[in-house]
């Protein structure tokens, strides 16, 4: 094993929002610093990165020029260019990791779960879709509601419309605007992930989260997830699957559907950091930023283990329309034993954009304590606070 040092490498981050913002915060413990490039001026991980290189996500001489000041590269968001950063790193050989490979897979959904179905990991049926007359096909054979997916450029949600019926075809694919894929509709008990991390020569999951969303937004990440130990069991294997397809070190956050038959059923991967890891910062023995910071670097991954049950809720926009971002009445938070506020830095709000988050976790010594009297606190902290103009 190479030896380690500390001050240490410099990393560089193609994306820098909340994600490099907690990336970064987590490197500096290290001695690992991060330069980030975000199209943004000043954005949110700009405050504690080393620096900022203001370029888009596709900028090849400002790709290059975060290669030229970097041991490895890494992305947060999945608008990266997969060719600008394959091209970079053969020309300067600074490695990506994870993979560019990887991200050619995951931008298109379609080529996802073709990708992950031939690896035999369990996935809904899915089909692509041209036009109306094959999705009013695909409710023929899946039968009403079928999701509706645009294949590339979404996440966290976005892209993503339910089709009730097959009236609803034609807006709905006007909605997506682009190629598309169709999903039958799953009859899940519950939507949860597994934060996993690609080592070296080594492989590390967290505890599973049980995850709530509201209008394919996600709200809410409980931990440990309700679900059997056969399910939960079940839920690790197939997040270790799924890491035999991708290429390259980091961290993936798998999201998974247990069905009310207790299957799991792969839903989508990001291969960074997510948001349903969220809750690693304050109630696992490392967070998932640390152990991508580890992992992309090739150092020896921490442990996951559950330090106490934890909630995690979403602070989102609840504005009308895009405003200077200002949040109020955070005394309640302030005040709560085991919460945590962890703010973005983002200067405008806007309808449901994710600004925070809070995160409760149980006292370690209140073994009685239930996830679900965890979450209505957390619900509870979360309504106290408020946007203003």
């Amino acid at each position: 094993m190479t030896t380690l040092r500390t001050p240490g490498p410099t990393i560089g981050v193609v994306g820098g929002g909340q994600l490099g913002r907690m990336l970064a915060e987590a490197a500096a413990p290290l001695g690992v610093e991060v330069v980030v490039l975000d199209p943004t001026p000043d954005c949110p991980a700009a405050l504690v990165a080393r620096d900022q290189i203001v370029a888009e996500f596709d900028d090849e001489a400002g790709i290059r020029e975060l290669a030229a000041r970097a041991d490895v590269l890494t992305f947060e968001i999945e608008l990266a260019d997969q060719d600008v950063m394959e091209r970079v790193s053969e020309d300067t050989g600074t490695p990506v990791h994870p993979k560019p490979s990887t991200l050619e897979t995951i931008h298109d959904k379609l080529v996802q779960k073709r990708t992950l179905e031939d690896a035999g990991v369990p996935v809904p049926p899915f089909r692509a879709v041209d036009d109306a007359d094959d999705v009013r096909a695909a409710i023929d054979d899946y039968g009403a509601p079928v999701m509706l997916k645009a294949r590339t450029g979404g996440y966290d949600g976005r892209g993503n419309v339910p089709v009730e019926s097959k009236s609803e075809a034609e807006d709905a694919l006007e909605a997506v605007a682009g190629p598309a894929m169709v999903e039958s509709f799953v009859d899940f008990e519950r939507e949860v992930s597994v934060i996993a991390v690609e080592g070296d020569d080594e492989v590390a999951t967290f505890p599973i989260g049980e995850n709530v969303h509201e209008a394919e937004i996600l709200r809410e990440t409980i931990v440990p997830a309700r679900s059997s130990e056969a399910v939960t069991e079940r839920a690790h294997a197939v997040a270790r699957d799924v890491l035999e397809v991708m290429d390259g070190r980091g961290v993936y956050g798998i999201e998974l559907f247990e069905t009310t038959d207790g299957e799991i059923l792969l839903n989508e991967i990001a291969p960074r950091p997510h948001n349903s890891g969220h809750w690693t910062i304050e109630g696992a023995a490392s967070s998932q930023f640390e152990q991508h910071v580890r992992a992309v670097l090739g150092w020896p991954l921490a442990a996951t283990d559950l330090r106490s049950p934890t909630v995690t809720t979403n602070l989102l926009g609840d504005v009308d329309d895009e405003r200077p971002a200002r949040l109020t009445d955070l005394d309640e938070i302030l005040e709560t034993p085991r919460a945590a506020l962890h703010w973005y830095g983002k200067r405008q709000a806007r309808p449901l954009r994710k600004m925070g988050h809070v995160t409760l976790s149980a006292d370690e010594s209140a073994s009685d304590t239930s996830v679900g009297e965890l979450l209505e606190r957390a619900r509870a902290l979360e309504d106290a606070v408020t946007f203003r103009p």
